[in-house]
């Protein structure tokens, strides 16, 4: 397993809560209100499943879930102590928790019977995931959502990109720098990188959110062709 200092993991020992599985998030309070509040236009009408990839802590799953009472919200990680975490965080403030799905997102993961469940999905939700894994995690992201989407389901991914060579700012561009320094393979990605790879699976770059902290919500449409 990586030891990276930028590896997104979460530990008890730097992010547990005394008494039970929950950890926290040091961004959670800053970033969750206004990724609610843009992701509201696109989901507080709808209904059905929403599946959120790499979710961490679970506090975003459980204020998103929360935000949206008509959604089914559905949390996925590969780690099992985020998964712990995840379904901590729901037992404590949901009324009807969800178990939270191994997922390992460069995979085959549209698939997974837990998945497949679920039926079409109304959209597929991953938070600070594609900089800090390799490429192939992206491409799985992708590829899934065009397999696991319902027609006219929406991707939203955040966090922070670039475009082209310039970044959102010098804090992103060090950022970036030291992901790479870590792994030659993780870094923010290109938006038109984005682009081009969800083009090639019928996936459209809707609308490209600018977010506080020089992040932003890129929301992809399914389309026929």
């Amino acid at each position: 397993m990586s030891r990276q200092r930028h590896f997104p993991r979460f530990t008890r020992e730097e992010h547990g809560l005394a008494g039970d599985d929950r950890l926290e998030s040091p961004t959670f309070l800053r970033n969750a209100p206004p990724i609610i509040a843009t992701l509201s236009a696109y989901l507080r009408d709808r209904t059905g499943p929403v599946l959120e990839i790499g979710a961490g802590t679970g506090q975003h799953a459980a204020a998103f879930a929360l935000a949206f009472p008509s959604i089914d919200w559905i949390a996925s990680d590969p780690l099992a102590t985020h998964r712990d975490s995840i379904e901590a965080w729901a037992k404590a403030l949901l009324d009807a928790p969800r178990a939270p799905i191994a997922l390992d997102a460069a995979g085959d993961w549209s698939r997974l019977p837990e998945v497949a469940a679920l039926g079409p999905l109304t959209g597929i939700y991953a938070g600070n995931v594609t900089h800090i894994a390799p490429w192939a995690v992206t491409e799985g992201v992708l590829t899934g959502a065009a397999a696991a989407l319902a027609p006219s389901g929406r991707l939203f991914l955040y966090g922070p990109f670039r475009e082209g060579d310039e970044f959102f700012g010098d804090g992103n561009r060090r950022f970036d720098q030291a992901l790479r320094a870590d792994d030659p393979h993780w870094g923010l990605r290109d938006i038109d990188a984005l682009r081009l790879a969800a083009r090639a699976r019928h996936l459209r770059l809707e609308t490209v959110h600018p977010m506080p902290a020089n992040n932003h919500l890129l929301v992809f449409r399914r389309s026929s062709s």
